[in-house]
């Protein structure tokens, strides 16, 4: 018997290592020497052994990466080291400047070496390695505390459990960016749209998102990696940015390739212009680029002012432009009526995307820009930003282009278009009858801040549309596993999860409710602040435009708004429709306003949001107590600025306001929410 144990135990042994090596291989070195399937016999047979030897599993064999059960929050850490921001620029002048103030600040006139790598679009992380096995994972937070994610990070097949080779500290503190290619992240939405679950938006979201699951299990589904970029402590021997990175790359850690190590200014910008002219060809969405110092006495010498060090500068270029041509314009109906001209384009690569598609806003932007179909224009992409046409090249404008022809009747269900009096938009009156309007609404009455019934997207709904299945938002709950299984892509099971996705609706919270109707003016703060008012969808329906105002931050058009959609008797039956069918809001809790965490403060949202919708950002510090502004004075207690801040950011500094980027807003908000 003890003979066949300690078989087991060498056969497990031997198979570990093999799948750790393979793992090492494809991940780290992008080299696999064997098949998929291959590979997965040997993890077969792991788990087969295992399961027969239960007493024999041990924490790091590849089999445990996914262990830890879902949690319900994440524990706070605190950064032994600070993980600092970078400053940032965007000239050659700027790298010029800061290269003469770190050899100011070294007194020395000699070249400096620097270590160069692409500044990946990811998301920071810390790992703590002690005796050579992972004991950590953390985001950055607010770079002074962030949170615990070990679960999730020991899912990612390209993050040793244990260290490679010899060498390595007893604790070994390490920072990278975790990321998702983009081919993973197309492959991933085609497979996720097959199975009518939700594609993730970008490869950044992804990743942000996937870190921030409670579930192990659903991160170890994504397609993360990680590029591991430098050292959160010091190591005793290594004396360079770059050595640092060539002994985690020896202990198994992932290091990008292009990473290099150059002397001087001059060989700086020749490597700022390289990388950022093959960025197209890369696989993975860059920002910018690092330039960091290489020598670690040289980095504590040079110091860090108050959140930023002065030995590392990240160069972001500004918002990529790109020269293409119109081809065509469409018009699109939203949920509203709202007819949208889109701009169809020869496609062209801009801003980490192919774009063949460009918001054109309304028919005065149509006038202003001076629009033909043939034109040659420039489109702007810059992060999640939908793709704008920013200006006509006339010099390339051929003599063949045409006027864009403005239609006069819904380009869907052929109503006669309305142009209200004071409005820039054209829309389609028939709300009931026209089935973009009801796809759109669907939707959005599904949509995460609203009623949140995952699964139902846009294939499924213009389907459920289509068919005659769904005529309004209470015929969801008419719907059966059979109905939504005969859908096209749909299987049993996935039907049967967009099934209870729609019964376990009913019991939304109010405001979410009143925000699902779709309600012009109306969105997730103001809903908040009409259910904490009300308490009930009877008593809002029966309000007039005097008491609708009494509510914060609801004025006369707002008022008008919504008194104006409960006069409408089909407004009102579908409301009836909904209750008969079931759906049973929440009323809020009785809350002291005065008592909540933000009460009395101003908050502003800029730039672009990438781990959390602007909406549900704005609607979580309200519900806070918070005020959201459109616009930073002295007044400002907190800016919030994501990526492609501007002006805001600006303001900012000139008033003294403080600034919290995402992921420390996100940490803020966790604390605040406890």
């Amino acid at each position: 018997m003890n003979d066949r144990r300690e078989d087991a135990a060498a056969e497990l042994a031997r198979l570990r290592a093999a799948i750790e090596e393979h793992d090492y291989r494809y991940h780290v070195l992008d080299a696999p020497t064997i098949s998929d399937a291959e590979y997965d016999a040997l993890f077969d047979r792991l788990v087969a052994l295992e399961e027969t030897h239960p007493d024999l599993v041990t924490a790091d064999s590849p089999t445990q990466r996914v262990g830890a059960r879902p949690s319900r929050r994440f524990d706070e850490v605190r950064h032994a080291v600070p993980m600092l921001s970078l400053g940032k620029c965007t000239t050659t002048e700027e790298l010029d400047d800061f290269d003469a103030t770190v050899r100011r600040l070294l007194g020395s006139d000699d070249a400096v070496a620097y270590t160069c790598e692409p500044k990946i679009d990811g998301v920071a992380v810390r790992l703590v390695y002690e005796d050579g096995e992972l004991v950590l994972g953390a985001t950055r937070g607010d770079g002074e505390t962030g949170e615990d994610i070990t679960a999730n990070v020991r899912t990612l097949r390209a993050i040793p459990l244990r260290l490679r080779g010899e060498g390595w500290p007893a604790r070994l503190d390490v920072r990278g960016e975790i990321y998702m290619t983009r081919s993973d992240f197309e492959h991933y939405n085609v497979e996720a749209e097959r199975a009518g679950e939700k594609p993730l938006v970008n490869p950044r979201n992804g990743a942000a998102g996937s870190l921030r699951q409670l579930d192990p299990a659903i991160t170890a589904k994504r397609p993360l990696s990680i590029f591991c970029y430098g050292l959160g402590e010091r190591i005793e021997g290594i004396d360079g940015q770059h050595a640092g990175l060539e002994a985690l790359q020896a202990w198994g850690l992932r290091v990008n390739p292009a990473t290099e190590r150059v002397r001087g200014i001059e060989a700086v910008q020749r490597y700022v212009e390289r990388t950022l002219a093959a960025r197209s060809d890369l696989d993975y969405d860059i920002d910018g680029v690092v330039v960091k110092v290489d020598d670690l006495d040289d980095q504590e010498l040079l110091g860090v002012r108050t959140r930023t060090p002065r030995w590392a500068i990240a160069f972001k270029p500004p918002a990529e432009e790109a020269l293409t041509r119109v081809r065509a314009v469409d018009f699109q109906v939203g949920r509203t009526g709202a007819v949208t001209p889109v701009a169809r384009l020869d496609p062209v690569f801009v801003g980490g995307v192919t774009v063949s598609n460009a918001t054109l806003h309304n028919l005065d932007e149509i006038e202003r820009l001076g629009l033909r179909v043939g034109d040659a224009v420039w489109i702007r992409r810059a992060g999640d930003v939908i793709p704008q046409v920013v200006r006509v090249d006339e010099d390339q404008r051929p003599d063949d282009t045409e006027p864009v022809r403005v239609p006069e009747r819904c380009p869907v269900c052929d109503t006669p278009l309305e142009r209200p009096e004071g409005e820039v938009v054209v829309r389609c009156p028939a709300k009931r009858t026209c089935p973009a309007q009801l796809v759109n609404g669907l939707i959005h009455f599904a949509s995460r801040g609203a009623m949140d019934i995952d699964g139902l997207g846009e294939k499924v709904a213009t389907q459920l549309v289509d068919g005659g299945h769904v005529e309004d938002y209470a015929d969801l709950y008419a719907l059966d596993v059979d109905t939504v299984a005969g859908l096209e892509r749909m299987a049993e099971k996935s039907a049967r999860n967009l099934v209870d996705a729609i019964e376990a609706s009913k019991h939304r919270p109010l405001a979410r409710v009143i925000f699902a109707l779709g309600i012009r003016e109306v969105g997730e703060a103001t809903a908040a602040g009409l259910a904490r008012h009300y308490r009930a969808l009877a008593a809002l329906m029966d309000a007039d435009e005097d008491s609708l105002q009494e509510v914060a931050d609801v004025g006369p058009v707002v008022a008008r708004e919504i008194a104006e959609y409960f006069a409408q008797e089909e407004n009102r039956g579908l409301v009836e429709r909904l209750l008969a069918a079931g759906v049973d809001p929440e009323p809020p809790p009785e809350v002291d306003l005065d008592a909540l965490p933000l009460a009395g403060q101003t908050w502003v949202l800029t730039g672009t949001l990438e781990a959390l919708p602007r909406k549900e950002a704005k609607a979580r510090l309200e519900a806070l107590g918070a005020k959201v502004a459109g616009s930073v004075s002295k007044k400002t207690d907190q800016l919030v600025a994501g990526p492609g801040a501007g002006q805001k950011l600006e303001d900012a500094k000139k008033h003294d306001v403080p600034v919290l980027d995402e992921e420390a807003f996100l940490a803020r908000l966790e604390e605040l929410e406890r």
